[in-house]
């Protein structure tokens, strides 16, 4: 078996709407391809053997076993595979349960599809389902140590790959307020919402965190100043840098015991506590020194550690934290109590888990001796043994919620001291002997304040009540309900996508929006150029959706990105599908039309429940895609008496028609004329069938998100097919005695639009035409006979990237074309574009039209402006000598 290609899906995609996180293997089976389970010897009892929890696939017959029941009769490696990769990741530690397996039209080659929490470890699932099922082919089993490794990197990449448990809490509580986010490329930082409407987040800090408030955080004598200036009680302790002025420091807080603990430390890190005697208070200074060059040097405060929890300036938890330990049984040593706790499955490396293992280092063993115990010393039954000082969770500590029974003054004075401090995340470590009294009454103190601090001991302690500690975060960042999203239209369709987005922009900036929106030649924000190129994958709209100006999104959404990586955002407002034709098919395992149709509607299926599918009612394929939308559904078409759209209309739907010469829409019984096309630039006067439908789905595209009439008809009346609006899209140059035109159309249904509007010219048309080289034979010979329908005269050239052809075979293959069509048509093949486009400029006749159909459209305008056409207010087919034709055509077409 071989890897051909593996891809990872990040978004909505052409398998799975719901599930967006999956992996695509294309797998090449190889000497397998005709090898069912059945017919490979030893293989089923190796697998049962290596992987006995396959058992719990139920697969199609829906029962337990029925997975493994279809290895005995016999079934096909790629459907194999599929489920040992998912249940890699399961034994892992990994919940995942989707796959699909499709051979492709290559006999032998498989699509093998799986879902991943991690993409790395998703990635190497896959690769190692190979792998195993590979072994048990050549001989009969997997080695147990090969599996173990493969369990033990898939654990690691996932443990590698996890944000934290604080982080999880509130990206959990986000996805449930349906809040979108993302993750930045640095510094672990997280966004929430989209847009103009986005939030940050690192860890717990957030927008909000004020740098001044987090600095004096970190800063803790210079916050226990801050707060005993303002009355609060701080424990008694002074600063000092050097050994010598240890004695005076411990003199100066009133004498042993003592804390000390570095200056800049966290997580507990090289803090000792209650010291009693000059030798331990040596050591503990060494320990802290090496954390950092200043150390703190307080009075020792007897009672419970509590973490009380402050967010936007309310109390919302507290938990008191009890450090590492063990409880005798009369049975077991030190050690093995050590090993039975940490066998507890809540317990991990790190931060990873519920709780963190127990680990023993020199503070450990210093602590033992204080209690008189060693490692193997067998505790008394319920004798306790503590293994830190410290009551930190990342050492081994566990919690318990105290948020009930705290008093309700220490609940002022904790919200007092999150204003004092500045923060609006806010732990606050307080020592009492009983959280239930008012400090002041028991001695008890404020003995640091943390920002950024942890919600693992709120979200799931170890005795009590969990807190949902992430929802007044998110009640902070995002009041009264809101999502944080913007607007997000996606356009995608085989022809006119870059029109209908450039359009569906130029509306909305009538609202007076800052609009974001990508296009097959750039990033836009606010008409300023962010990215030139084909940016219509994912990738590019995430730019836009990452960008905290924009206030609406416009996406073009290319066939190519949404295979490659699935759609950037999770569902969008409105989804616009112009049409679907033969274009790229052959490409990426979409050999068909309705495979196609099936790849673009997913933009359909991903509109929200409340937003709007847009579609063409007169392509059938695009007007089937209803079926499927959760929201819903308007319809657009050239035809007013399309029975779809009357029925949808009659039934109080929402669609735009062209009636009468007339955009307008329609809903109920009622019809609102937005303008008549001969009055729209970007229609040719009208003469442009394409350009109407393409302006007719941008026009019903913003009212059904609320966009007024009158925004509309203002943009639609002041959009021109310009170079500067619409680059390669119909622009048309007028050369004083000829005209040239640059559209980008490059496969059969964008030569058939165009045609509609070059046929009607009065004068001779020449075309200078090509095609992209990874189109199939039958598509270029198809352009040939639409050429030669389309024009007088043909110059066909080719692309400077052939995209793996020889050169020439193109050519050829269009001029068998044109040949089938019309053997007297007078044609040459000229290969180099630059050659071919002036030499159609150099022949034009008289009132003629010269066509280019460029690969390079900036190259294609610069060689017709160093012609000097005439300035663009001429550029309207003013030509006295074509006009009166011309018009007479359109008043038919009305």
């Amino acid at each position: 078996m071989r890897i051909l290609r593996i891809q990872t899906l990040r978004g909505p995609n052409y398998w799975s709407i719901r599930r967006h996180n999956l992996i695509v293997m294309r797998l090449d089976l190889e000497e397998l391809a005709e090898k069912p389970s059945n017919q490979i010897p030893g293989f089923y009892e190796g697998l049962v053997t290596a992987l006995p929890s396959l058992e719990e696939h139920f697969c199609s017959p829906g029962v337990r076993g029925g997975f493994l029941s279809r290895v005995r009769q016999g079934t096909m490696m790629g459907h194999i595979i599929e489920h040992i990769a998912l249940e890699l990741q399961q034994l892992a530690g990994m919940a995942v349960g989707f796959g699909r397996t499709r051979e492709t039209a290559t006999p032998g080659v498989y699509q093998v599809v799986i879902e991943y929490l991690d993409e790395q470890a998703g990635r190497y699932a896959a690769r190692a389902a190979v792998r195993l099922c590979q072994s048990l082919v050549d001989i009969g089993s997997y080695p147990p140590s090969e599996l173990e490794q493969d369990l033990k990197d898939l654990r690691e990449l996932c443990r590698d790959a996890a944000l934290g448990p604080s982080t999880e809490t509130i990206l959990k509580e986000a996805e449930a307020r349906d809040i979108p986010w993302m993750q930045l490329s640095a510094r672990a930082m997280i966004q929430l919402g989209f847009g103009v409407h986005q939030k940050r987040l690192q860890a717990t800090l957030s927008d909000y965190s004020g740098i001044l408030g987090v600095e004096l955080a970190c800063d803790k004598e210079g916050t226990k100043q801050i707060l005993r200036d303002a009355g609060v009680p701080v424990p008694q302790g002074t600063v000092i840098n050097y050994l010598d002025e240890l004695e005076g420091a411990i003199e100066e807080v009133g004498g042993y015991p003592i804390v000390i603990k570095p200056l800049d430390g966290n997580h507990g890190r090289g803090i000792t506590i209650d010291i009693k005697a000059w030798d331990e208070a040596e050591k503990a200074y060494d320990v802290a020194r090496a954390i950092s060059r200043g150390v703190i040097v307080e009075r020792y405060y007897r009672g419970s550690d509590h973490r009380v929890l402050v967010i936007n300036g309310k109390l919302v938890a507290v938990a008191e934290r009890v450090p590492a330990h063990v409880v005798g049984n009369g049975k077991f040593t030190v050690q093995e109590l050590i090993e039975e706790t940490n066998r507890d499955p809540n317990r991990g490396e790190g931060h990873d888990n519920v709780l963190t293992k127990i680990t023993v280092d020199r503070n450990s063993m210093t602590l033992l001796q204080r209690q008189g115990y060693t490692l193997d010393t067998v505790l008394p039954a319920g004798a306790i043994c503590y293994l830190r000082a410290t009551a930190n969770l990342s050492t081994g500590g566990i919690a318990v919620d105290r948020t009930d029974d705290i008093h309700p003054e220490n609940i002022w004075l904790a919200q007092r001291v999150s204003k004092i401090i500045g923060l609006d995340i806010i732990g606050l470590d307080i020592v009492t002997p009983d959280i239930t009294k008012p400090l002041r009454e028991v001695e008890g103190v404020i003995v640091e304040v943390n920002a950024a601090p942890g919600f693992r001991m709120h979200v799931c302690p170890s005795v009590g009540l969990a807190r949902n500690v992430a929802a007044p975060v998110l009640d902070m960042l995002f009041p009264n309900g809101g999502t944080g999203r913007i607007p997000i239209i996606s356009i995608t369709g085989t022809n006119g996508k870059t029109t209908t987005t450039r359009l569906i922009a130029h509306i909305y900036r009538q609202t007076g929006r800052v609009v974001g929106y990508t296009t097959t030649d750039g990033i836009y924000i606010d008409d300023h150029v962010v990215e030139k190129g084909d940016t219509t994958g994912p990738q590019s709209a995430q730019v836009i959706l990452k960008d905290p100006t924009v206030e609406v999104a416009v996406l073009e959404t290319a066939r190519g990105g949404i295979l490659r990586s699935g759609l950037a955002f999770d569902k969008c407002d409105v989804g616009v599908v112009l049409n679907v034709s033969a274009d790229h098919l052959g490409l990426g395992d979409i050999d068909t039309i309705d495979q196609m149709a099936k790849l673009k509607s997913v933009v359909a299926e991903s509109v929200s429940l409340n937003g709007y599918a847009v579609l063409n009612a007169d392509d059938p394929l695009v007007a089937a895609m209803a079926e499927r939308v959760k929201g819903q559904v308007a319809y657009f078409a050239m035809n007013p008496a399309n029975e779809l759209v009357q029925n949808h209309t009659r039934k109080g739907g929402l669609a735009a028609v062209y009636e009468n010469g007339y955009l307008s829409i329609l809903k109920g019984d009622w019809t609102l004329r937005i303008e008549q096309a001969v009055n729209l630039p970007v229609t040719m006067q009208g003469r442009a069938p394409f350009m109407i439908a393409n302006a007719l789905a941008a026009s019903l595209a913003a009212f059904a998100q609320g966009v007024p009439i009158e925004a509309i008809r203002a943009a639609l009346t002041t959009f021109r097919a310009s170079v500067h609006q619409t680059p390669g899209r119909m622009n048309l140059f007028n050369l004083g005695h000829y005209h040239a035109l640059v559209d980008y159309a490059h496969n059969a249904a964008s030569y058939e639009a165009l045609g509609s509007f070059v046929q009607n010219w009065p004068g001779e048309r020449i075309g200078v035409i090509g095609g992209p080289g990874d189109r199939r034979d039958e598509d270029f010979i198809e352009l040939g006979k639409l050429s030669a329908r389309i024009f007088d005269r043909i110059i066909i050239k080719e692309d400077d990237d052939l995209r793996g052809r020889p050169s020439g075979q193109a050519s050829e293959l269009i001029s068998k074309g044109i040949i089938q069509e019309k053997p007297d048509c007078q044609y040459e093949v000229m290969l180099k574009e630059t050659e071919a486009i002036n030499t159609g400029l150099d022949r034009a006749a008289s009132g003629g039209l010269v066509v280019i159909l460029p690969e390079t459209v900036t190259r294609a305008i610069s060689l017709i402006e160093a012609r000097n056409p005439l300035p663009e207010n001429m550029n309207q087919l003013q030509a006295t000598d074509t006009q009166a034709n011309l018009k007479s055509w359109v008043v038919n077409q009305v």
